[in-house]
């Protein structure tokens, strides 16, 4: 306990409290533990944890503080297209039609023709449901278009919604 300042203990304390998850809060534990003058062999079995995670989690502490027990979150897989080309993704899907954008006769988007519209716009080919993964990303929603017949009378429509349910009943 003598290695540590009553601020260090103090802060580990209210890490402790305030600890966002399991494994962050293990770490805090394994910390406070070793401050109060457990040994690391004591420390890990009491938290079922291998001797060894609890060296290096206090030799993180010891070297790099309290920030070198979080977590560096992993980059991941580099996207396919830049900030700016998402965003004119985002702005083409949402306010032109495809029609627009040079795909005569289309009125609504899929994920397969904005597939072939970002690969003549930017040369990069998508699949579609990579091209869903991106939607989501740029919180686009889509649904399934829904077809009306434009020309229907709607007289007619009441009329055979008539004979459909007498002939439903005579059945």
């Amino acid at each position: 306990m003598a290695d540590y300042t009553q601020k260090e203990i103090k802060e580990i304390r209210r890490l402790l409290r305030t600890a966002g998850n399991s494994v962050m809060y293990r770490k805090y534990l394994s910390i406070h533990l070793h401050m109060k003058g457990y040994t690391n062999k004591l420390i890990a079995e009491t938290l079922d944890l291998d001797q060894h995670t609890v060296g290096s989690y206090i030799r993180i502490y010891k070297s790099q503080g309290v920030d070198g027990l979080i977590p560096i979150k992993p980059s991941g897989r580099p996207r396919f297209l830049t900030e700016e080309q998402e965003e004119q993704v985002y702005d083409t899907i949402s306010n032109k039609t495809p029609e627009d954008v040079g795909f005569e006769g289309v009125k609504n988007w899929t994920a397969k023709l904005a597939c072939l519209w970002v690969l003549e716009a930017f040369g990069v080919q998508y699949k579609v449901n990579g091209m869903l993964d991106l939607f989501h990303r740029l919180n686009l929603s889509y649904t399934r278009p829904t077809y009306v017949l434009a020309k229907a009378d709607p007289e007619k429509q009441e009329q055979f919604k008539e004979e459909f349910e007498d002939v439903k009943k005579n059945s």
